[in-house]
């Protein structure tokens, strides 16, 4: 994708703590974005699927570690692509050096996937450049909205301009092509949704692709 696109965004939605070390993490994320000429993006979440991480052989942690490994691995991501290449003194994580060479061409946006309210939610505030949240087709907007109102008062808390945050969407339903689709996004760019990411429903996952640029994509962006 690198190497055959120039407009295309490359990231994952979303990695979890427990896949790589943050300090491998961030010479990934620094590498695709030169590669691709500055096209890069970091997003990540505490990780929740624990089968995956079980059939994987990876370590299972309880919740409240997954999230804190999160807060570190975001400070550990910040210092990397920052100036400071000191060492890094966490509880879970130690690094003699937080040196990234090459550097990323640019500020790498961070996504921070996950809706816990009292945590994660805290997290983007003060870390994130952009939320990640589930819209649930035929349950309306009431959870995204209610999701933003607590985003936007641990902004107040930590001195951070909401506005500053990109609200994304996965959508985690059908995508129909005979335009209600737009219709039923409409509510959320109300809500101020910047963003809505999709996944394919059916094997041919090229179709699908044709499908969302045809009918989906301009009208959609119009909101």
């Amino acid at each position: 994708m690198a190497a055959h696109t120039e407009r295309v965004g490359l990231q994952v939605l979303v990695t979890g703590v427990p896949y790589r070390h943050p300090g491998l993490l961030a010479k990934i994320v620094a590498t695709l974005d030169v590669l691709s000429g500055g096209r890069a993006a970091l997003g990540i979440g505490a990780g929740w699927y624990e089968r995956e991480q079980r059939g994987l052989g990876l370590p299972v942690w309880p919740a409240g570690e997954r999230l804190a490994r999160l807060e570190e691995t975001l400070q550990i991501v910040a210092q990397m692509f920052g100036d400071d290449d000191g060492p890094y003194e966490g509880r879970y994580y130690q690094l003699a050096e937080t040196l990234c060479s090459p550097k990323p061409l640019g500020p790498v946006p961070v996504m921070v996937g996950g809706g816990g309210e009292r945590k994660t939610l805290r997290l983007v505030a003060t870390y994130g450049d952009a939320c990640n949240l589930f819209a649930q087709p035929g349950h309306g907007t009431e959870g995204v909205a209610h999701k933003l109102d607590v985003l936007h008062a641990h902004c107040d808390d930590v001195g951070r301009p909401y506005e500053e945050i990109r609200k994304t969407i996965l959508w985690n339903g059908p995508v129909p092509f005979d335009g209600s689709f737009t219709d039923t996004l409409a509510p959320y760019a109300e809500l101020g949704v910047d963003e809505v990411f999709v996944m394919p429903m059916e094997a041919d996952v090229v179709a699908f692709a044709r499908g969302l640029v045809d009918h989906v994509v301009e009208p959609a962006a119009a909101l």
